[in-house]
């Protein structure tokens, strides 16, 4: 049971990376612009790229679960900035403070989810035990 929960958050981790990396490449514009809006402007497409480097790797490798840590330290890379730059609840407006702190709680509990992938890895439904336990002639 342990084993077929820890493939199923995995899967859930993996794909809110693999969605915000569609989006970001779909509305790459638009990123900049809210990029730009939170005064990230030195080298937008360098870091746009990096960004949508370590949401698709990491993603891949949390999915498959081989190097499901290095994966997982890969999208805290990207997911902590992100998530003390866009959700900084205690700088913003009344009506929109609470939206923020919310997303930013959200977040958090993401952050809580990629640190047991670190520390616990990929359980028994991987690719890595999928290497590791077969035979070859």
């Amino acid at each position: 049971m342990k084993d077929s929960i820890d493939l199923i958050a995995r899967v859930f981790l993996a794909f809110i990376f693999f969605f915000e990396a569609y989006d970001s490449i779909t509305h790459f514009k638009a990123t900049k612009e809210t990029m730009t809006n939170y005064g990230i402007t030195w080298n937008q497409d360098i870091l746009l790229s990096l960004c949508l480097f370590l949401l698709i790797l990491g993603g891949v490798l949390v999915l498959i679960g081989y190097r499901s840590s290095l994966g997982a330290i890969m999208l805290l890379i990207y997911f902590i900035p992100v998530t003390f730059i866009l959700h900084s609840w205690w700088n913003d407006p009344g009506d929109i403070k609470r939206m923020q702190s919310i997303l930013f709680m959200k977040n958090l509990a993401i952050m809580g989810g990629l640190l047991m992938v670190v520390v616990n890895g990929s359980g028994k439904y991987s690719v890595k035990r999928l290497f590791a336990t077969t035979k070859v002639p």
